[in-house]
């Protein structure tokens, strides 16, 4: 799990940066696509905001043993970590792969 917190951070990160000098990319697509894309992108994101404090809850409660507290938040942390992840990966592929024209 330290792994994949700091393997997130270091994303997190180069995402940040990427984003600041490059600026924003439209999604080309049109019609249904482009309503599922923005609905994906829309979940993704809030859900990218959502996490974060969930993660450093259910990191400190492992870390400090608290297990039972831990469990409790982890059951929500997990599906949601890996909805932000295949998502992203998702949106990735529909802007930058996808091809709509």
């Amino acid at each position: 799990m330290l792994t994949a917190f700091s393997t997130s951070v270091l994303f997190l990160i180069c995402y940040l940066t990427y984003h600041i000098f490059h600026g924003v990319t439209r999604f080309p697509g049109h019609g249904f696509v482009r309503s599922f894309y923005l609905a994906l992108l829309g979940s993704h994101t809030v859900l990218a905001v959502v996490i974060v404090p969930l993660v450093l809850t259910t990191l400190y409660r492992a870390l400090r043993g608290r297990f039972d507290r831990h469990r409790r938040v982890a059951r929500w942390t997990l599906p949601l970590w890996f909805y932000v992840s295949v998502t992203g990966v998702v949106v990735y592929w529909m802007l930058y792969h996808l091809k709509t024209t």
